[in-house]
């Protein structure tokens, strides 16, 4: 068989060179640590660890939002636990008005301490993030979700937006408290409708509930109650008598128009008071008003005054188990992404591990590889080289 000069040359720079790229492919491999560094070293491995990079990544990304949900409602649990303290510390200074024996001037350093904590209160409900945006503002996270206007009332100018994270595959979790849930919408302590005393009242008595009993019957109105000689009236908003209940016995309830209504004492001849449908009260606007009516000297140890401070503490009361719900489904929220977390990092290892059984290297294997291909580099440089000095010549 004939070998021209030129395949010979061919022949033994191709071995050379493949010598020279298998020992390069050992030296990356051992400079990277990985096995596999391109498709081309092992397409199926490759592919099995591109996928595995791929659900690392999206782990990753959950892992992130998890960690900002877990930061706003860490501080929002805390912000309410907080204004939990400041309303029980409201409580408190509203049942020391209640005592007879101040005078008007311990009333004033009750109010002046009630103002106070509202000022704390507010101050809650306004609070900001680390981003300076509004921790109870729903959606309307860029300015401010409460203040009073000209007349005292609370207004909240947030919404009702929970802003859902993705903390898993079809699963998300809310990230915030809106402040309507939080401050505003507390269930009244009546139950729903509001109490409005006059000053005139002379009888020692208060509502102690004032229901919806039957919503299909049920319209909502404002109600006039007056105690005629020993029978009560009750009149609608356009002065029409909707029942009488003659003999009046405050130990039986009132029921008419599918609500219930049930007095602790009995009115005095005269005596009258109105119930507005309010099923919501604002626990800012139970503690302003409670403010005004213990700075009423004129008011506030009044029969009527003190059925007032009664329906107020009530209110109090639900603005309380409001805030503590609010800050039970924060804290719900924040177990949960702590068991997604430990899920997704418990995933991260499993994911690891199975990267590190297709790509890690086998650095013993790997050097005796090297070293088996360097003396093969080393021998087929060593042939190519005498054999490109041989000549016919030599021979002659």
């Amino acid at each position: 068989m004939r070998i021209s000069t030129a395949q010979m040359f061919h022949q033994n720079i191709n071995s050379v060179t493949n010598k020279q790229s298998q020992t390069s492919q050992i030296i990356e491999q051992l400079s990277t640590g990985k096995r596999v560094n391109t498709a081309g070293d092992d397409p199926v491995a490759a592919a099995g660890i591109g996928n595995l990079n791929q659900q690392n990544a999206v782990v990753d990304q959950f892992i992130k939002n998890i960690d900002y949900a877990k930061n706003r409602l860490s501080i929002t649990e805390s912000k309410l636990g907080s204004a939990s303290t400041l309303a029980s510390s409201a409580r408190e200074q509203v049942l020391r008005a209640v005592n007879g024996t101040l005078t008007d001037s311990d009333r004033q350093t009750v109010a002046d301490e009630l103002r106070g904590t509202l000022d704390e209160l507010m101050a809650i409900a306004n609070s900001k993030d680390e981003s300076g945006n509004y921790l109870f503002g729903g959606f309307n996270t860029g300015s401010q979700p409460f203040e009073f206007d000209a007349s005292g009332n609370a207004i909240y100018k947030g919404d009702s937006g929970v802003r859902e994270t993705v903390v898993a595959s079809g699963t998300t979790i809310g990230a915030n408290i809106p402040g309507d849930q939080a401050f505003m919408n507390a269930a009244n302590g009546l139950g729903d409708y509001s109490v409005n005393y006059l000053a005139g009242q002379t009888g020692e008595f208060s509502v102690e509930s004032a229901k919806v009993t039957d919503p299909a019957t049920h319209m909502p109105d404002t109600f006039t109650f007056t105690m005629v000689g020993n029978d009560l009236e009750v009149r609608d908003s356009s002065n029409t008598v909707v029942t009488t209940v003659p003999a009046f016995d405050p130990n039986n309830p009132v029921s008419f128009n599918g609500m219930e209504v049930k007095l602790d004492g009995k009115p005095a001849a005269g005596d009258s008071f109105s119930l507005e449908h309010k099923p919501e009260v604002s626990l800012l606007d139970t503690i302003n008003s409670a403010i005004a009516l213990i700075e009423d000297p004129n008011m506030v140890n009044t029969p009527a005054g003190k059925s007032e401070l009664a329906q107020m503490l009530n209110n109090i009361d639900s603005g309380m188990n409001q805030l503590d719900v609010a800050r039970g489904s924060a804290g719900n929220s924040l177990k949960s992404l702590d068991s997604y977390a430990a899920t997704h990092e418990e995933e991260k290892i499993v994911n690891n591990s199975a990267l590190s059984m297709l790509e890690d290297l086998d650095y013993a294997e790997a050097i005796t590889q090297l070293e088996q291909q360097q003396q093969a580099l080393s021998a087929a440089s060593s042939v190519f080289t005498k054999v490109g000095t041989v000549s016919l010549f030599d021979y002659i």
